[in-house]
């Protein structure tokens, strides 16, 4: 059992039966009242963020979720396909809605890590940062340099970031993917 204190960024409890993760925690004091903590937690299963506050007297059980390394192989429509990096021939599939917003920087053969609660996979975490290749770049504009010019480029797994102007098609660049932002440039084409 935890308690309030116990709480981190990054822990996963078990509410109502469903797995959370706790995204952001600040303990809370105001004037004579008891203290409690506002939250900002995740479901697991569905992917809602929710904003709640608890009191000293609630407890959550720790969510019993295990790590296990995938390789991701291919997406089609909306479905993500995974395989065992041990055992190539166990596959399984995940839908868009479940891997959320890091989809969008999945390429092949990349390996993640899944969160796997009462055997079946909820989530994955993605490495912190990607390297994909440049596969459509507009040109860079004489004299538009003044304020850092920036443009938008599309990636090979289909993700769109706003990079500086001297990038080009055929870079391979490393991307953050908790941000979303270009870091650095890898390659040059």
């Amino acid at each position: 059992m935890l308690s309030i204190n116990d709480l981190k960024n990054g822990s996963y409890v078990t509410i109502d039966g469903a797995p959370y993760q706790v995204l952001e925690v600040a303990h809370l004091h105001i004037g004579r009242g008891g203290s409690s903590v506002q939250t900002r937690i995740k479901n697991l299963l569905t992917g809602q963020v929710f904003q709640r506050n608890y009191k000293p007297s609630d407890y959550f059980d720790e969510a019993d979720i295990e790590k296990t390394p995938v390789k991701f192989i291919y997406s089609h429509r909306s479905e993500y396909w995974f395989t065992d990096p041990a055992d190539v021939l166990k596959r399984l599939s995940l839908k868009e809605n479940v891997l959320g917003a890091g989809a969008k920087f999945l390429k092949p053969n990349l390996e993640v890590t899944a969160l796997v609660f009462e055997g079946k996979i909820v989530s994955i975490i993605l490495p912190i940062k990607v390297d994909l290749k440049v596969v459509e770049a507009p040109p860079a504009v004489r004299g538009n340099t003044a304020q850092g010019a920036t443009k938008m480029v599309k990636l090979e797994s289909g993700a769109e970031v706003t990079v500086p102007l001297f990038i080009g098609e055929g870079d391979v660049l490393k991307i953050n993917t908790e941000t979303g932002e270009y870091y650095e440039r890898m390659e040059k084409a």
